[in-house]
């Protein structure tokens, strides 16, 4: 479970955050939802530990993250994977290459656990077949092309499924998606949010949307946390959202689907 409590955060006089709580059960999809500036990418960076808050804290399966070592948020980053807005691949990199960047990293040289890591979260990913669905040979001609194709190779909903994959690998317990699917069009879009949500449930993550789509969020989301002038303005499920008599939330929903 992640919880956040009582977050507060200011940069010199910006407040951003102003005493934030609320808890993310494991096996969620919380979607987190503001308009820009409302503090939704600084409280997911005190949740990864990038940012140390003024008051408050978060705290992640019992660890506060404010009061642990170096090492101890290293290893606990290591059951997060993080999907970033626009994918972040390096272009110079094969799909392959970006995809197993983090085993790379983490000192991994074995060709053989690389190329079994990455077909199994491109395959999770709809990038490659199952491999029972087509031959053996079939499957590695498919593989031999992706793997060696380039992000500039790609449309922008592949390179969006490769990020998600690269953030599969080794298996995390919480996945974050930043903005995942800006710059996408309507297709697509619903498709990236069909995968995140069959994720969600076939892998039993934790998921952590930050996002303006609202189509999104009403396709995806269990849960969902309203960020507002650094405050939590709402917090509850998609149904409560919609019928909330609130007018800064009713505002914020009727402009994104008046757009």
């Amino acid at each position: 479970m992640i919880e956040i409590n009582n977050l507060h955060k200011r940069f010199g006089q910006k407040v951003v955050l102003d005493g934030v709580t609320f808890k993310i059960p494991d096996g969620d999809t919380i979607c987190i939802i503001g308009k820009s500036g409302s503090g939704k990418s600084v409280m997911l960076k005190h949740i990864v530990g990038l940012l140390q808050p003024d008051e408050g804290y978060v705290n992640v399966e019992g660890m506060r993250i404010d009061k642990t070592s170096k090492n101890e948020i290293f290893s606990l980053r290591r059951k997060m994977g993080f999907v970033f807005q626009g994918a972040a691949l390096f272009d110079s990199m094969t799909v392959f290459e970006n995809t197993i960047l983090s085993m790379y990293e983490y000192g991994n040289r074995n060709i053989q656990e690389l190329e079994r890591e990455a077909i199994r979260v491109l395959s999770a990913v709809r990038l490659l077949p199952e491999v029972n669905e087509v031959s053996e040979a079939e499957f590695q001609k498919e593989w031999n092309i992706l793997r060696n194709k380039k992000p500039s190779d790609l449309s922008g909903g592949m390179r969006k499924r490769v990020g998600v994959a690269r953030a599969l690998v080794g298996n995390p317990k919480y996945i974050f998606y930043d903005e995942p699917t800006t710059g996408l069009d309507p297709v697509t879009s619903e498709q990236i949010d069909i995968l995140i949500a069959e994720l969600t449930h076939k892998l039993n993550v934790t998921s952590v949307v930050i996002t303006h789509d609202m189509f999104s969020v009403f396709r995806i989301a269990h849960t969902v946390a309203m960020l507002h002038e650094g405050k939590l303005r709402y917090f509850g499920d998609v149904e409560g959202l919609k019928q909330s008599k609130d007018d800064i939330v009713q505002e914020f929903i009727d402009r994104f689907i008046l757009k």
